[in-house]
């Protein structure tokens, strides 16, 4: 099972590397939507906690 994961791993990782050379301009817009994403969550997370606090 460890070595499936780590073969899986490999592959995700030689991906994002191939995606990145041949295109690197739709890499660079998938990172910023994942920023994006994550930023949305976290201050959907901050409003949620001033709300709990109020």
């Amino acid at each position: 099972m460890v070595e499936a994961k780590k073969i899986a791993l490999w592959i995700v990782i030689v991906f994002v590397l191939y995606t990145i050379v041949v295109s690197p301009k739709r890499a660079a817009e998938l990172v910023g939507v994942g920023f994006e994403g994550i930023s949305s969550a976290a201050q959907g997370v901050g409003e949620f906690m001033t709300e709990l606090v109020n």
